[in-house]
């Protein structure tokens, strides 16, 4: 029931949480603050009986106990339009661009994921022209992966890669705690190859209030849902799930509640999957599919975000030393797909990661001082050689030549029965010298 009360005192204030008694508030429900410091919004995240706390998005500095409060009986909600394609907007959905605000069709952000019985079993492929992963781990539509990295890798140019080589009809980018210059190096490069015509980004920086931070996947996933429904193919990236969670555990400190694993809250498996679990192929309709990158603090994947969103996902993505590694990486549902590309898919794929292990046993063979036999010098050309022209991140081309560089690389580091493949298929694809 709307609640149009104006309420005159706040009982307590803490960081941008602000607790007070009123009747008849909603659990995520919109209020306007009135102080010395001008209006701003906040949302209910704490019900306890007549005892109200609220969010505030830009702060509580100016806000003092005898602010006005107005609950506007409404959650939030996210515009939805094609004017948001080529745009730019703050975790709140305000313009971060310079342009006009948006406002049509509001929708209601943080709403439940779809039923599982009106989804369409991942089947299709996403082509992103990078071989570690169109050959190796494939992006399957509707399927939701993280992309797991510690500090200082170069995750953020990846997902600008993807995004400008992704076969999807539409680009959501929801950017979390980024620096200033990581939001328009992005912006400019989708700009510079036009992609950014099919791209709308919602994007917290951080200088921005700690609440908006947590908007930001909320409000990116909405938006996708409602261009799926319209019949379009999404990619969400979002970058940096870590971040969201560390919003999370701040506020959750701030309210003092009681710590779980490492100071983050209790319900962070829940408040992950909720978002993850928003990937879903519509019949007749479009799709979402989820890219997030979830930073590794101390490189450790037993930290309680990669550890929590391992078993939420279809797999992962593991990116050190500046490339996607074959080895802890995986595409849970890249067979899906795989047996519907070209006849050597599986078979290349496989027979490389395997020479690829015995290449990764002969470098340490070589560093300690092993003397190298032929198999062993073969090896390490054919590992060099995958190195550079597979797995640097650089490389731009469609899977059909991929695979045909899989069997290039293969004849010129070894002899056809040396690499266990079954004759029916080497005789097919093996290159003539």
């Amino acid at each position: 029931m709307f609640n149009n009360k104006v309420y005159h005192r706040i009982d307590a204030l803490s960081g941008s949480i602000a607790t007070l008694r009123a009747e008849g508030a909603g659990y995520g429900e919109i209020a306007e603050i009135e102080s010395r410091a001008g209006t701003s919004l906040a949302q209910v995240i704490k019900l306890d009986g007549d005892s109200v706390t609220l969010q505030i998005f830009a702060g509580a500095r100016g806000v003092d106990t005898a602010a006005k409060v107005r609950f506007l009986g409404e959650t939030m909600k996210a515009p939805f339009s094609d004017a948001l394609l080529g745009r730019a907007f703050t975790g709140s959905g305000r313009p971060r661009d310079g342009g006009p605000e948006v406002a049509d069709n509001p929708s209601p952000i943080g709403q439940p994921s779809v039923n599982p019985a009106r989804r369409v079993m991942p089947h299709e492929m996403v082509r992103t022209n990078i071989p570690m992963i169109d050959l190796f781990n494939t992006l399957v539509k509707s399927q939701k992966l993280p992309i797991f990295a510690r500090a200082g890798e170069p995750y953020n140019e990846l997902l600008a890669r993807i995004a400008l080589q992704a076969d999807s009809d539409v680009i959501v980018i929801g950017g979390m705690g980024l620096k200033y210059d990581e939001y328009l190096k992005f912006r400019s490069t989708l700009d510079k190859s036009g992609a950014l015509s099919k791209t709308v980004m919602f994007v917290h920086t951080a200088a921005d209030p700690t609440v908006e931070c947590m908007l930001v996947p909320d409000i990116s996933l909405a938006v996708a849902e409602k261009f799926a429904l319209a019949g379009k193919d999404v990619l969400v990236l979002l970058t940096d799930m870590t971040g969201f969670a560390d919003a999370m555990k701040e506020i959750a400190i701030t309210m003092e509640q009681i710590p779980s694993n490492r100071g983050y809250p209790g319900d962070l498996y829940s408040q992950l999957a909720a978002r993850y679990e928003k990937a879903v192929d519509f019949d007749g309709a479009g799709s979402i599919t989820i890219l997030a990158v979830t930073t590794m603090p101390g490189d450790d994947v037993t930290h309680p975000v990669p550890d929590n969103t391992g078993y939420i996902t279809e797999g992962q993505f593991y990116l050190k030393n500046g490339r996607i590694e074959p080895f802890g990486s995986l595409s849970r549902l890249k067979q899906q797909v795989n047996k519907n590309t070209r006849e050597d898919h599986r078979t290349i794929m496989d027979a490389m990661i395997k020479l690829y292990a015995q290449y990764k046993e002969t470098v340490e063979k070589q560093s300690m001082g092993f003397k190298m036999s032929a198999w062993d010098v073969k090896l390490l050309k054919y590992g060099e050689t995958f190195e550079r022209e597979m797995m640097d991140l650089s490389v731009n081309i469609p899977l059909e030549d991929a695979l045909d560089l899989g069997w290039k690389i293969l004849a010129d580091c070894f002899d056809k029965g040396e690499v266990g493949i079954p004759s029916k298929l080497s005789d097919k694809f093996w290159p003539s010298r």
